[in-house]
C-alpha cells in the first residue's frame, strides 16, 4: 500500500508528464468495444460500481494516469457492474473494481481490487 507522501509524489510526477490530450472515456457498448478491437486500439475496460470504495480509489488513480500524454490513444470503456451484468459475465468477471487491458485485440492483463498506483500504471503500460 502506498503512503500518502509516495502517492502524492507519484501524482505530481504524472502531472508533470501530462499534455492537453487524455485517454478517451466512454460507457461500454459491444459495438464500441468491437470497433476498438478491430482498429487495433489500446483499450482499458473499467468494471466499477457506484457504491464500491475500492472503485472510488481506483477512479482517482486512473484519472491521473489516463491524463498522461502517453495514454492519449487509450480508449477507456466503463462498465457498470450492477447495470451491465451481461457485459460483466462476458468478461468472466465476478467482482467490481476489475480493470482489463487490451492491445491489438487481445487481453494483456487484468487487476481485481487493486488500488496500488504502480500496479495500475503497469497494467496501463500493457496497452501501449
Amino acid at each position: 500500500m502506498w503512503s500518502f507522501p509516495r502517492l502524492a509524489a507519484a501524482i505530481v510526477l504524472l502531472a508533470s508528464t501530462q499534455a492537453a490530450g487524455a485517454a478517451e472515456k466512454h460507457s461500454f457498448t459491444s459495438k464500441a468495444f468491437g470497433a476498438a478491437q478491430s482498429a487495433g486500439q489500446s483499450i482499458l475496460v473499467e468494471i466499477h460500481a457506484s457504491w464500491c470504495p475500492v472503485c472510488k480509489k481506483q477512479k482517482v488513480i486512473l484519472n491521473e494516469l489516463e491524463s498522461a500524454a502517453k495514454f492519449d490513444g487509450l480508449k477507456v470503456l466503463e462498465v457498470d457492474f450492477d447495470k451491465q451484468k451481461n457485459v460483466v459475465k462476458s468478461f468472466a468477471v465476478t467482482n467490481q473494481s476489475t480493470l482489463i487491458a487490451f492491445k491489438n485485440g487481445r487481453e494483456t492483463g487484468r487487476l481485481v481490487g487493486t488500488t496500488d498506483p504502480e500496479k495500475i500504471a503497469n497494467l496501463l503500460e500493457k496497452t501501449l
